[in-house]
């Protein structure tokens, strides 16, 4: 772990940022990133990462800002957006990015998130006061108590009806800056071998193979969650495929869940090979009915980082979330989201029986996934008799 964070440093020449400081004022400009600094992570099999190439120089600069009477200082890249200085702020002093009150930063009203830090044209040294209350001591609505993941099908975003745009986002400096760092943060626990010669799949699981809110609200006990035939559409596939749990929730939630749906320990014939969270993900901002739109996206390019022997020639990612394939459109698989298992309609659902047999025949006769249009599969895969 010591190595991955030295090799983050070595990205950013600046201190780190996080802890308040009384150090005089630099008298430099702009720090540079130079293409010279690369990490130095050895790609082993099943846990570090493969080296990752550092592309075209970034431009960084350091803030001093004061919030309660406290000095702090970061260092933000130009290429980040106003969202990202937010985050910054939040993990320095813990207050939430709707209670943030940024003053001298510019003139005026700061710039939507979206926005680049490069057109708010700051200067190292540049100083600026935060105002809000830290997460925890607001006092709290009842309504907001209730553990609602933000993984709800809503506002999606299709990116493979528009290659020219998801190659936009793909190809961002920030975002392929933040696939290193989140590359080089990942340390992946392998639950089970990772098998010669097998491809990858990469399953989300709340509202893909599982009804979330009555799992969580203790409605209705784990099997009755699940998506009908998980069990054997799991088993069907994973002759031909390692498997990866990737989910939008924190690591304990998503623990719990394959526990209790019996994904992990239930005496299948099938393994889940390792498991991501949330904390794998990042943010970024695409267009939704030409607004801009701010969403999570898992970045298959991690797991290939760190596991060479996969890439987007024999990866799939099943998720209902289309918006999550904004970096890896071409290898992603929307399915119907599950929901209301309590229904009747919830039981009869077959999508898994579907899937499983698409999958099976990609397998099978296609050598590079590239070569497949995932789009496609609703139409020769019918439904069982």
């Amino acid at each position: 772990m010591a190595e991955s964070q030295a090799s983050l440093q070595s990205l950013n020449p600046l201190p780190p940022a996080g802890a308040s400081s009384s150090m005089p004022m630099p008298q430099e400009t702009i720090d540079l990133v130079t293409a010279e600094h690369t990490t130095t992570i050895t790609a082993v099999q099943d846990t570090s990462p493969r080296p990752v190439e550092v592309g075209t120089p970034e431009r960084w600069i350091r803030l001093y800002f004061t919030w309660s009477g406290k000095p702090f200082e970061l260092n933000i890249a130009e290429s980040d957006r106003v969202d990202d200085l937010k985050g910054l702020l939040q993990s320095l002093t813990d207050v939430p990015p709707e209670r943030q009150k940024i003053l001298g930063l510019v003139k005026g009203k700061l710039p939507p998130d979206d926005e680049t830090i490069a057109n708010l044209k700051l200067t190292t040294g540049k100083k600026f006061t935060l105002i809000g209350t830290p997460q925890g001591q607001e006092i709290k609505d009842p309504s907001q108590l209730e553990f609602l993941p933000d993984v709800i099908n809503d506002l999606d975003i299709d990116f493979s009806a528009n290659p020219a745009a998801a190659e936009t986002y793909i190809n961002d400096q920030r975002n392929q800056r933040k696939i290193r760092e989140c590359t080089q943060a990942l340390e992946i626990n392998v639950i089970h071998p990772l098998r010669e010669g097998k491809r990858l799949l990469v399953l989300d699981l709340d509202y893909t193979i599982l009804d979330t809110k009555p799992l969580t609200s203790g409605a209705l006990p784990p099997h009755e969650c699940a998506r009908p035939r998980l069990h054997e559409f799991l088993e069907a596939v994973y002759p031909y495929y390692d498997i990866c749990v990737w989910s939008q929730t924190s690591w304990i939630w998503l623990e719990t869940k394959l526990v209790e749906l019996g994904m992990i320990g239930g005496g299948h014939s099938y393994e889940i090979s390792f498991v991501l969270d949330k904390k794998s993900m990042f943010s970024v901002f695409s267009r939704r009915d030409g607004k801009p739109y701010k969403h999570h996206v898992k970045a298959l390019q991690i797991i290939w980082n760190h596991f060479p022997q996969f890439d987007a020639s024999n990866t799939i990612h099943v998720d209902d979330l289309g918006r999550n394939f904004a970096l890896n459109p071409g290898q992603g698989l929307k399915i119907a989201p599950f929901k209301d298992a309590h229904l009747p309609q919830a039981t009869a659902d077959r999508e898994l029986d579907k899937l499983a047999r698409y999958m099976v025949h990609i397998a099978t006769a296609h050598e590079d996934f590239r070569t497949v249009d995932h789009k496609a599969r609703d139409g020769p895969v019918t439904s069982p008799d």
